[in-house]
């Protein structure tokens, strides 16, 4: 007898149909996979008989085959048991078949018949919608996550039984409560920018970093506060929108790295990786092909600190998602892109041996100091923004215990410009901030008085900066009148913006 059920499969961040079927006839004992398993599917065949067995069912005699559709998608991990479990009952005729066709399931079996959470839920049950699915079995676990998608039943179970059981009557099964998960808010951040020490000048280059989305390059010695700011920057971003925060989790769940039990990730990602991280790990592959740091930072934080340690090929890899907000990947399987529309933030030391003249001072060598500025290439500085010296801070200004700025002041502005920038782009779907706004939108959006171009035209071409670091100053200028609530912009905003882009000609134009 014939029965089917649907499942998904991974690609990436994205979910895709399977069709499950099952075939058992008389015969001689025989049971085999096929539609392009790995061995992870393969072995489900002993984990789902004992599972049967062990949860009251009858395993199936004679010759059954299960197929796995589309044959040419490769099928992998665990999350097939249940599909293949269920189809085996109707094929058995221990459930009736017809039940299966309106069901989606996914989850992994113990061999006691127990379900076990899965990765990437939260896109299989968006694929199932986006299907015309009306009902979706899968673990209990997974249940606060699937709950996030509205106009689709959530049958969460824990057993085997119990998914058959709510088979056989749809309307006895729990449901989950979407609405806590996705109304929870936002964790507040416990480090506040209040506790850094002078650096105002870094600290106002990071407040427009973040109302504007700009990429940002922390210069300075050892323990001057560069990883003590950047930790602090997501305490000043505004809240993530419901269509964020859905994204971020979709990537973060098949990463499997969503924390146990939360249905929806409300706080925007902050990824530190170390400068040892391999190419894989910082821009995602591997043979799963997996996200990477770039991607899990998605409408977050990607901070880098030590950026000359980090592997060339990767940080070069990572000049797409700059320009894109996505990185694509091309391996024998096929092509995979990921989601990685993240705010680069960089810290790194001028020197090899931390200080600014220590060259001059015969602390490293001229040729030490320009291999290791050169680790750096002149394409990746052109995608940052903002090029912020951070020094030594006094000692004094250590001693004081007067507070600075705290993060909700800062916070404050940030919005407000961010509710500017969201105004003039309504409509503009891929583009959310100024650091996003491609050469027609600049065009429209920073017109030049004609005393402000001549004073731009003259400081690029002393500064010798390309077309692209233009484009990126104008972006940086809107930015500074938006947090000044003007629409026009002025040549101080035009000043500011470009003395982010002298510090990298100063060391690297040495």
């Amino acid at each position: 007898m014939l029965a089917r059920t649907f499942s998904a499969a991974l690609w990436g961040v994205e979910a895709l149909r399977v069709e499950v079927e099952v075939d058992n006839s008389p015969g001689a004992f025989l049971t085999r996979v096929v539609g392009l398993p790995d061995a992870g599917v393969r072995e489900s065949l002993h984990r789902v008989s004992t599972a049967l067995q062990n949860s009251g069912f009858r395993p199936p005699f004679g010759r059954t085959t299960i197929n796995l559709a589309p044959a040419d998608l490769r099928k992998e991990g665990p999350s097939f048991d249940l599909p293949i479990a269920l189809a085996i009952l109707g094929a058995t005729e221990q459930l009736e078949s017809r039940l299966l066709g309106d069901f989606w399931a996914m989850g992994e079996l113990a061999l006691s018949g127990e379900l076990r959470p899965i990765r990437g839920v939260l896109s299989a049950v968006l694929e199932a919608k986006r299907q015309g699915a009306k009902h979706v079995l899968l673990p209990a676990a997974n249940a606060r996550e699937a709950a996030v998608v509205e106009g689709i039943r959530i049958h969460p179970a824990g057993h085997l039984a119990q998914a058959a059981a709510f088979l056989r009557d749809p309307d006895s099964s729990p449901q989950p409560d979407g609405a806590t998960s996705t109304s929870v808010p936002e964790p507040a951040w416990e480090q506040d920018f209040a506790d850094v020490k002078g650096q105002l000048a870094a600290k106002r280059a990071l407040e427009i970093a973040v109302a504007g989305g700009h990429n940002v390059l922390l210069i300075g010695p050892p323990g001057s506060g560069k990883s003590m700011l950047a930790q602090r920057l997501p305490s000043i971003f505004p809240p993530m929108t419901l269509e964020e925060a859905i994204e971020t989790t979709r990537i973060h769940s098949v990463a499997n790295l969503l924390p146990d039990g939360q249905g929806l990730i409300r706080r925007r990602p902050f990824r530190s990786p170390h400068h040892s991280t391999s190419d894989a790990g910082l821009v995602g592959g591997g043979p799963r092909l997996l996200p990477g740091e770039a991607s899990l930072a998605h409408h977050g934080v990607l901070f880098l600190d030590e950026l000359p340690e980090f592997s060339r090929n990767a940080l070069e890899a990572l000049r797409q998602p700059l320009e894109d907000g996505t990185l694509t990947l091309s391996r024998a399987a096929g092509t995979v892109t990921f989601p990685a529309s993240f705010m680069l933030v960089a810290a790194m030391n001028p020197s090899p041996t931390g200080g600014f003249d220590d060259a001059a001072r015969g602390k490293c060598t001229p040729g030490a100091m320009r291999r290791y500025l050169n680790r750096i290439s002149g394409p990746l500085l052109d995608r940052i923004d903002l090029h912020v010296e951070v020094p030594a801070v006094d000692r004094e200004l250590l001693l004081r215990s007067e507070a600075g700025e705290s993060s909700a002041a800062m916070r404050g502005r940030v919005e407000a410009a961010r509710a500017v920038q969201a105004r003039r782009l309504a409509g503009r779907r891929k583009i959310r901030n100024n650091a996003r706004m491609g050469p027609r939108e600049i065009a429209r959006f920073c017109a030049l008085s004609p005393s402000c171009a001549r004073f731009l035209s003259q400081a690029l071409s002393d500064l010798g900066l390309s077309a692209r670091a233009f484009h990126r100053v104008l972006k940086v200028a809107r930015t500074i009148a938006d947090l000044a609530g003007r629409e026009e912009l002025r040549e101080e905003d035009l000043a500011e913006a470009i003395g982010f882009r002298s510090l990298d000609r100063r060391l690297w134009g040495e």
